[in-house]
């Protein structure tokens, strides 16, 4: 039998910081794959580029594995781009 998301979600007991952390890593994910397509790079061409093989690549890219901040940033570089902190909307 198959489980409604909605129930699946009330199980994990996510709360709303959780949420804004999940959304946020999948947007920057997002982002990142935006730009490695935007720029004719395949996975294995920019795994190349940035010394990671390119199975983690794919599994960052799927969001089967939560990347650390050391990979996001060698991964962006050859893509021209860094993380930067920014004050939050509002705040």
């Amino acid at each position: 039998m198959y489980k409604k998301w909605e129930d699946i979600e009330q199980e994990l007991d996510i709360d709303e910081e959780d949420e804004i952390m999940i959304e946020f890593e999948m947007d920057l994910i997002r982002t990142m794959v935006k730009l490695r397509e935007n720029q004719g790079l395949s996975q294995k061409k920019l795994a190349e580029l940035c010394g990671m093989k390119q199975p983690t690549l794919a599994k960052i890219e799927k969001r089967k594995h939560s990347p650390q901040v050391n990979s996001l940033l060698k991964v962006l570089r050859p893509l021209g781009y860094t993380l930067q902190i920014v004050p939050i909307k509002g705040k």
